[in-house]
């Protein structure tokens, strides 16, 4: 599977990714990979298990699907706090300015759309532990 991309240019492969090729080219968990490009948005895939940490996204909105296990995420929302759980198939996007906080009770394997540049941990967040990768996504090798 091979990106062809200039520097900091978004990536857009030139034939079809398969997504489940692409999940089976990396094990490392919350370190996502870059699939492709949509105008400039990164398509991005990546595993995940136990908890992240709470963070925000000030100035875009943040879409999930889940392709195998389940999601579950922490809000924190004027009304309170409150968990959606995602199964397998379901799409959730939490909205610009939303403290959240993604969990998995088991591996999972999820899909974000993002806007390109965007950190895997917001613009404002807690301490980053070390089982989180602080990153924009990675390209696929």
């Amino acid at each position: 599977m091979v990106n062809h991309s200039i520097a900091n240019e978004p990536v857009a492969p030139i034939e079809p990714v398969a997504l489940s090729a692409a999940l089976d080219s990396f094990s490392e968990l919350w370190s996502p990979r870059i699939v492709t490009s949509v105008n400039d948005y990164d398509v991005r895939v990546t595993k995940i298990e136990g908890e992240h940490l709470w963070h925000v996204h000030d100035h875009t909105d943040e879409f999930f699907l889940v392709l195998n296990g389940e999601l579950h995420i922490a809000l924190r929302e004027a009304a309170g706090e409150r968990t959606v759980v995602l199964p397998r198939g379901s799409v959730f996007t939490v909205p610009r300015g939303t403290e959240h906080k993604p969990y998995a009770p088991g591996p999972t394997e999820i899909l974000l759309l993002e806007p390109t540049g965007t950190s895997t941990v917001g613009d404002r967040h807690d301490e980053v532990p070390d089982h989180v990768d602080e990153t924009t996504g990675h390209a696929l090798r």
